[in-house]
C-alpha cells in the first residue's frame, strides 16, 4: 500500500482529503505543521508527501527545502497545496524543492493524476 504523508493544519481540509485518498486506497499518515511533517518524513519515509504552503511553526517552502536537503528523504516527491494560485507561488514551489503543485481547493481527479505522476505510475 502506498503511504501518503498528508501535511495540513486545517482539521477539515486534513480530515476530508485523508477520508477520500483512502477510499482510493492509499495508506494516509498526517501531519499537523512542518516541523511534524519533517519529523514524520524521516521516521517513516512515506512514498509521497503532499505539502500545505501555508503551516504553522515551520511553513511548507522551509519544510520542503529542508526535506530536499536531507539524505534520506530528498528522493520523497513533494507536490504543494495552496490556496495561492499565482504563478509566483508556483515558481516558489518548485523554487523550494517541490516536484509538483496543486491548488485548493482540491479538484479530486486531478490530484490523484499528479500523484499517479510524481509516484512513477
Amino acid at each position: 500500500m502506498i503511504t501518503v504523508l498528508l501535511v495540513e493544519d486545517n482539521e477539515m481540509n486534513r480530515d476530508m482529503l485523508s477520508r477520500r485518498l483512502e477510499r482510493k486506497g492509499y495508506r494516509i499518515v498526517t501531519a499537523e505543521d512542518g516541523a511534524q511533517g519533517v519529523e514524520l518524513a524521516a521516521q517513516l519515509h512515506p512514498d509521497l508527501i503532499l505539502m500545505d504552503m501555508s503551516l504553522p511553526i515551520l511553513d511548507g517552502w522551509e519544510a520542503t527545502r529542508l526535506l530536499k536537503n536531507r539524505a534520506d528523504t530528498s528522493s520523497i516527491p513533494i507536490i504543494a497545496l495552496t490556496a495561492h494560485a499565482m504563478a509566483s507561488d508556483e515558481e516558489k514551489a518548485y523554487q523550494a524543492g517541490c516536484d509538483d503543485f496543486d491548488t485548493k481547493p482540491v479538484v479530486l481527479d486531478r490530484l490523484l493524476e499528479k500523484m499517479r505522476t510524481a509516484l512513477g505510475n
